[in-house]
């Protein structure tokens, strides 16, 4: 279900970055993350609402310049009640709000309204939701079933968890590469090699050494989620250190990432074949590599991402070369998540 989804939006993508460099007549030099960020908002539309796709795609946009309206709010310092105030931002994020919550209520309506009247689940993340939350809903006492509310509030999740996170594992990933032309070099000659010059499949991404590794590598230098937070229950042992129930625990991914104990004197660079036997032998059983969370709370998106990323990576780079532009400027910003503050401006050739 989902590879299909995924070459469909790559090859939209691809076909309007094709567009703009062959009008351009030679390089190409243009800012890749508006276009990284559709395609991950296009995938997680079809993969989350299918048939409702341009509906769910329009619920994307609005939380897009919902996050974008938020985090600059954090720029400026923080003053009680300052939410309330009748300000442009605040009322544009309450409208916001509401045509989401709308839009999302009107889907979910007409789908349950099918699914009672016996027409059959469509296969997609809304649609699996839906029907789990109402045989929940028919059981004694109501089950465990969400409220309509929470059921909108998972739905606007898939936003943060799927399409934030995974533009941002392609964008920075981009840009290594292109920073790195003999690791570009490495990975477009796997790509060629396990898909020819077809659509990717979903037997074949697994032989995607190369192309896994620069991923892994890539989430240990720019992890999406640079901290984790964890409320301690009860007291707890860590070490010498005995914490006391109540406590939150913040774990700096980041940090860890880029810990020269854990990973070594060259912890800042960028090489790949730290993870060419898997992620445990890479971090000697120890943990500290946390891209996606860790224990019985791992993101439940990381495959999603992950294959996503692959058959994104793979098809660009049999299209396209990238070199790094003089113009990018390198300003790694975390609101919610890492973002590249200035865009990411790459030159592009033609294969």
């Amino acid at each position: 279900m989902l590879i299909p989804i995924f070459c469909k939006s790559c090859d939209d993508m691809i076909n309007k970055l094709d567009k703009v460099v062959t009008s351009s007549n030679g390089p190409c030099e243009l800012d890749i993350w508006p276009f990284v960020q559709n395609v991950s908002s296009d995938v997680l539309a079809r993969a989350g609402f299918g048939s409702s796709f341009e509906e769910g795609k329009r619920v994307f946009q609005l939380q897009r310049e919902m996050l974008t309206l938020t985090m600059t709010l954090f720029k400026f310092a923080f003053i009680p009640g300052y939410r309330f105030l009748p300000t442009y931002t605040n009322r544009r994020m309450k409208a916001i709000d509401l045509e989401i919550r709308t839009a999302l209520m009107k889907i979910i309506n007409r789908r349950l309204k099918a699914m009672k009247a016996g027409e059959p689940t469509n296969n997609d993340l809304l649609g699996i939701l839906l029907e789990s939350n109402y045989k929940e809903s028919e059981k004694a006492n109501g089950g465990g079933a969400m409220s309509l509310r929470e059921v909108v509030e998972e739905v606007k999740l898939f936003y943060l968890a799927g399409q934030e996170a995974n533009a941002e594992l392609l964008v920075w990933t981009l840009l290594l590469l292109a920073k790195n032309p003999e690791w570009q070099a490495k990975a477009r000659e796997e790509a060629f090699q396990v898909f020819g010059h077809g659509n990717p499949d979903y037997d074949k991404v697994g032989q995607l050494k190369i192309v896994s590794m620069i991923l892994q590598e890539s989430l240990r230098l720019y992890p999406p989620v640079i901290m984790l937070s964890r409320f301690l229950r009860k007291d707890t042992k860590l070490g010498d250190l005995t914490l006391p129930a109540g406590v939150e625990l913040i774990v700096p991914v980041s940090m860890m990432h880029q810990e020269k104990e854990f990973w070594g004197d060259d912890a800042g660079e960028f090489k790949p074949e730290r993870f060419s036997e898997g992620v445990s032998k890479a971090t000697n059983g120890k943990f500290s590599y946390l891209p996606f969370g860790g224990g019985p709370r791992l993101c439940i998106g990381q495959n999603f991402g992950l294959l996503e990323a692959k058959i994104a990576v793979s098809m660009i780079l049999r299209q396209f070369s990238l070199e790094f532009s003089p113009s990018y400027k390198h300003a790694p910003s975390f609101i919610i998540t890492l973002q590249p503050e200035h865009g990411a401006h790459l030159i592009l050739n033609k294969l």
